[in-house]
């Protein structure tokens, strides 16, 4: 039962968050040691684990193993953020570590591209390809355009779309549909790809009703994404550490840079609390920031 809780939650610290291999291994080892307690009590998975088993085991590790106070706040942040993860993939009914007080976690800014580099991004692949190509391009346009998470543009059907009014029916956390407006561009993309690439993605499947496919008609898993988009940044030649997240973040940030209101931001990326979507102030106030410093004479 560990053995699939890490799988999952590895997956989900390099495909979604996109860390490298090494930091979601740290976490791992870390994790590794709650495993190893829960088991000694008959416990075996974490989604079992209750507040008090958490608890319980930041005071063994304090007072039975003396361990550092600075590695127990790591740990922490381990079991957090894997809890965090269970609940928002509804793996469980209640975080039993949501009001466990921890250091900040990911207050680290999010990479975001400028909106030069996102002209290079989008242009990585050629909406005048094959069918594949097409596709890549249209899904890439559309992440960006519509600030989706990875998991909603996989789960997107074919009648997501709405071409007149220029939005898209999008199943977010918690199965909540959230209606999100898209650019023209987008629009565009998708009448040209459903019309002449994707039935031709759909022939050995055709009575899918994924907007998305793969060559054999299949649906689109998280890894080939992440794929598409690193494909994408080396074309565009775009040395930042991008994957999927990135867009999202990238639209998020410049609606904010260009006057949009956050309770708006909020309300399209599905944010259920506004203080996820706040971080975009700080992106913002870091990009003023980097401006005064380069180009003020006292900067």
């Amino acid at each position: 039962m560990f053995e699939r809780d890490f799988k999952d939650f590895i997956r989900f610290l390099t495909i979604e968050r996109g860390l490298s291999r090494n930091t979601a291994d740290a976490y791992r080892r870390d994790l590794e040691d709650f495993a190893n307690y829960l088991s000694d009590r008959n416990i075996d998975s974490f989604r079992l684990a209750s507040r008090e088993n958490i608890v319980d085991y930041l005071n063994f590790e304090h007072e039975e193993r003396a361990m550092e106070p600075a590695t127990i706040a790591r740990r922490l942040v381990a079991i957090k953020m894997l809890f965090r993860h269970f609940e928002d993939e509804e793996l469980i009914e209640k975080n039993p570590a949501e009001l466990l007080d921890s250091p900040k976690l990911w207050r680290t800014l999010p990479d975001f591209l400028t909106v030069n580099e996102v002209d290079a991004f989008l242009n990585a692949y050629s909406e005048d390809g094959d069918p594949l190509e097409l596709r890549n391009r249209t899904m890439l346009e559309l992440l960006y355009a519509s600030g989706l998470r990875v998991s909603e543009l996989t789960d997107l059907r074919l009648n997501a779309v709405n071409f007149e009014d220029r939005i898209v029916r999008v199943i977010g956390k918690g199965s909540k549909t959230r209606v999100v407006p898209t650019g023209d561009v987008a629009i565009a993309l998708l009448q040209r790809y459903i019309t002449t690439a994707r039935p031709i993605l759909a022939a050995k499947n055709p009575s899918s009703p994924l907007l998305f496919l793969s060559r054999n008609g299949r649906k689109l898993d998280r890894e080939r994404i992440w794929s598409i988009v690193k494909e994408a940044s080396i074309i565009a030649g775009i040395r930042k550490n991008l994957h999927p997240h990135t867009l999202r973040h990238s639209f998020a940030s410049h609606l904010l840079a260009n006057g949009a209101d956050l309770r708006v931001i909020q309300e399209m990326l599905g944010h259920a609390d506004i203080g996820t979507t706040e971080i975009y102030t700080h992106v913002d106030a870091a990009r003023l920031h980097e401006i005064h410093r380069k180009f003020h004479p006292r900067g």
